[in-house]
Formats: structure tokens, sequence, C-alpha cells
């Protein structure tokens, strides 16, 4: 998978991976080296491999290692490359004796939110958070489902979606109960796959004439938790961290999110991209059910969120997911998205979110703008 994805990220770049000087590699589950096993299928060039784990961030977190390397002047062409291959079912929190990251995260779920039962643990603690805003701001359970038929259906057009099949509301609504009000088809499933892309100067991209290839990164913040996570199930996971990432990258984009056209961001859950619309400034908070409700998360509306069918559709293969994001969002941003190209798309925001926890936002601009 990791040769596959490296080969086509170079043949879109139109480069040889003798130009790579560097790659960051990102993945959840393994032994310490796989990067550079991945890595070596290209062959053994020598260049310097770092392997980066930051739970369901970790292929954005492997993007941001690559843009530092670059615009740190340290390498001209770096690689960013994520794989993950999963094993069948919910994710747990098998330890191996020592400390659990989550730990602080599930005590304070715990005691905020009651007994999970049998229930995996992470579509009970994002339960839980669209439960908490279901409470505070009345959103309903049709309104978390209708997001993911709004990405059920994007993912019809999308030949590298896991699942590319379309349900009605009601098929949602109704499939099995995970935790209220999730059910088994607003979760993103366990997934195999892997995702790169290349990253250059502008020098390297003018001498090599890849101007019509290229999109810029213009803005990219990486966050971590804050102190108040522990304050409510919504920040429990990771609503705070999202919100100083967008700020870190919008800032340094000098845009808003209104200027945006396209969003791919982290749908693990369907109340989690709901809770990201405004985390990311998409809307006021408590006003997400309110933008499901007009249609602006989708053709025809303010913006297009997860035109790739998001990870509930597309996948969440964990260590590659970001990185996916990032090449869907520049095939939009140059065209090339078939049938479920954005019209107009120059501006793009990406989120990417793990939780224990990490939190990356990216701005994308077609090279040029």
């Amino acid at each position: 998978m990791s040769r596959e994805a490296i080969q086509k990220a170079l043949d879109d770049a139109g480069v040889s991976f003798d130009s790579v000087e560097a790659a960051n590699v990102g993945y959840v589950f393994g032994d310490s080296t796989k990067g550079q096993r991945a890595v070596y299928e290209m062959g053994r060039t020598g260049i310097p491999v770092v392997n980066c784990n930051n739970n369901c961030a970790t292929g954005s977190t492997a993007l941001y290692l690559s843009r530092q390397l670059i615009a740190g002047n340290l390498a001209r062409c770096a690689l960013a490359l994520g794989f993950e291959k999963m094993q069948k079912g919910a994710l747990g929190l098998d330890g191996q004796g020592d400390v659990n990251p989550l730990d602080k995260h599930v005590d304070g779920m715990t005691e905020l939110g009651g007994d999970r039962g049998k229930a995996p643990v992470a579509p009970w603690m994002f339960a839980l958070a669209g439960q908490q805003h279901s409470k505070q701001y009345g959103t309903t359970k049709e309104q978390f489902a209708k997001v993911a038929y709004k990405n059920h259906k994007h993912s019809v057009n999308n030949p590298y979606a896991q699942f590319q099949d379309e349900y009605t509301l009601e098929e949602i609504l109704g499939s099995k109960l995970i935790f209220e009000p999730l059910t088994k088809l607003q979760c993103s499933p366990t997934s195999d796959g892997a995702a790169a892309a290349i990253l250059a100067n502008e020098e390297f991209v003018k001498e090599h004439k890849l101007e019509d290839k290229a999109v810029e990164i213009i803005g990219m913040g990486l966050a971590t938790d804050v102190e108040n996570m522990l304050l409510d199930p919504i920040s429990l996971v990771g609503f705070g961290m999202a919100q100083m990432a967008a700020t870190k990258a919008y800032t340094q984009a000098g845009i808003k999110a209104t200027d945006a056209q396209v969003v791919e961001l982290h749908d693990c859950f369907s109340t989690n991209e709901l809770l990201t619309y405004e985390a990311l400034g998409l809307c006021s908070e408590g006003e997400g059910g309110k933008l499901v409700d007009e249609g602006d998360n989708t053709y025809g509306g303010r913006w297009v969120i997860n035109p790739s069918g998001g990870l509930i559709s597309k996948g969440h293969p964990l260590g590659a997911s970001g990185i996916a994001q990032c090449a869907e969002l520049n095939w939009q941003l140059r065209g090339l998205a078939g049938k479920r190209q954005v019209d107009g798309a120059k501006v793009a925001i990406q989120h990417n979110l793990g939780l224990g926890g990490a939190a990356v936002v990216t701005v994308y601009q077609k090279y040029g703008s």
C-alpha cells in the first residue's frame, strides 16, 4: 500500500524518488521502524526517515513535520507518508502495563457522563459530546444523522472510498445503535490504507516547472489539549485544541473560515463533524445543527464539507487519514476531483484530530491565487 501511495504521489508531482531528501512517516500500530521499511520499497537512498504517532492525527502530523523541514530550509523536497493495517473490530484501550495515554480523558468522561457499558471507548466519548450539545443547544439526533447522510451521499463519487453506498436518513437512524445518538452508519469503519504527499519549496517547484501541479500550504497549526479539557464531554473530545490549531492556521494564512470553499474535517463520528463546524469557526457555538439544516455543508451551500465522503465513508486507516484529506483537497484545488469537484475552489481547510491529544488544521490555496 505504501509503495503504491508513494509512487502515485511521485507521478502526480512529476518527480523521481531521488529528489526526496527526507521523509516523515505516520502510523499508529506497529514496530518502531515500519516507516523505514515502507520507504525502502522505493529504494535505500540514505535519507533521514522519522516515524511519528499522534493517534488519529498521525497523518497530518507527518505532513506538519515535512512542512517544517521545507519552511526551515532543511530540505527542498520531502515526503509525508501515512499508512495503517488495522485489526478487525472497534479500537480498544489495551495497554502493555504502562499508563494509558487516554486515562485522564476516559476517567473524566466516566465522571461526567457515566458508565459506557459494553460500548467501545471512542463512540462512547463522541456520543456523550453529542448528548451534551443536544442538552445545551437542542441539537437533534436527526441533525447528527444528516451529517452521515451527506457524507455517504458524497462517497458515491469517490473511487477511493471504502464504502460508496448512499443511504436514506431513515436507514441511517435505523441502523444498529452503538451509543445514543450514534448508530453504526454514523461511525467511521475499521480500515486499511495508505496515502502520501510530496512537499517542496518554491525554488524546487519553479526549477522543475511544476507550477501547474502545485498547491500551497499557507497556514498550519498543531495543538494539544488545553487546561479546561476536563470541564465537559465536548472539551474532552478535542474542541479546545481544534479551536487553537484553527486560530494558528488562519493567522498564518491571513484568512477567515468564510474564505474557504471546501473543507475536509475529522468526522470519525457524525457528532464530531457537527461539533467541528463550530470549532473551526464555520458557525457560532450552538449553531452546528442550523448549518446542517440549511445545507451549508454540501453542494449548493456555503461550503462543501467532506466531499470525499469523510472518514465515515472514505474510511479511517488511522495513520493515513490526515494525508488522504490532503490529497482530496489538492485534487479539489487543482480541478481534478471529477464528479465531486467543488466549483470555484481556491481555498481549502483541513482538520485532523487525535484523542490524547493532537489537532492539526491546515489551510491550502490554489497556487498563484
